[in-house]
């Protein structure tokens, strides 16, 4: 199949974020990438802090505004922005605007929340 609505997918509630899969090898057969929308409500965050150990991933911010913490560092977010985890980056993204997040992600090669490297105790402090 090469064709989907995204419209008949529900998203997966998770910790600060709700996921919705669009592309992988059960939805399109791809064999190289995976892919989700992802949304996150105002004034959440998405946790833990998570790296992608055996690739990395390409985040495309539809709407909103927050900011991501990337090994230690933290930059801002608008929409149309895009945002590179690299490989084994450890990362975490925050909705600190007045509208819902939404961003696609990308990931090569496929991955999913089963992939991930969790960090419990690492991340955004109140500091920041």
């Amino acid at each position: 199949m090469a064709v989907i609505n995204t419209n008949e997918i529900e998203f997966k509630k998770l910790p600060g974020r709700n996921l919705k899969w669009i592309c992988n090898e059960t939805l399109l057969g791809a064999q190289y990438l995976t892919s989700c929308i992802g949304r996150i409500p105002v004034g959440q965050t998405v946790n833990p802090a998570h790296a992608h150990p055996d690739g990395e991933e390409l985040v495309y911010i539809i709407k909103g505004e927050g900011r991501v913490w990337i090994d230690g560092e933290i930059s801002s977010f608008i929409a149309g922005s895009a945002i590179l985890f690299p490989q084994n980056s450890i990362h975490m993204v925050q909705n600190n605007g007045e509208e819902e997040v939404e961003m696609i992600c990308f990931y090569a090669p496929p991955a999913d929340t089963s992939t991930y490297k969790y960090y419990e105790n690492v991340g955004f402090s109140k500091a920041d």
